[in-house]
């Protein structure tokens, strides 16, 4: 496969994830987001009862679920 083929191909990808997902992907459907956004409440509840608030896993705790949320709303904006 050449470059030309290659990148048709990614090209001809995105037009029908774009026609699935709609205008800028309506990542607020999907379930992966859903799921995502259930994960980070989960994360922020069992921190605050059992981490203590102002240490360093407190914070990796969180930002790694708002990460998960973060991505699939960029992917989602990228693609439309």
């Amino acid at each position: 496969m050449n470059e030309i083929t290659l990148t048709k191909t990614l090209g001809e990808i995105a037009i029908k994830m774009s026609e699935l997902f709609g205008a800028h992907g309506g990542f607020r459907r999907l379930r992966s987001f859903q799921v995502a956004q259930q994960v980070y409440d989960g994360t922020v509840l069992f921190c605050q009862r059992f981490v203590e608030k102002r240490s360093r896993t407190n914070d990796q705790m969180v930002q790694a679920a708002r990460s998960g949320v973060q991505n699939i709303v960029e992917g989602s904006l990228a693609s439309g």
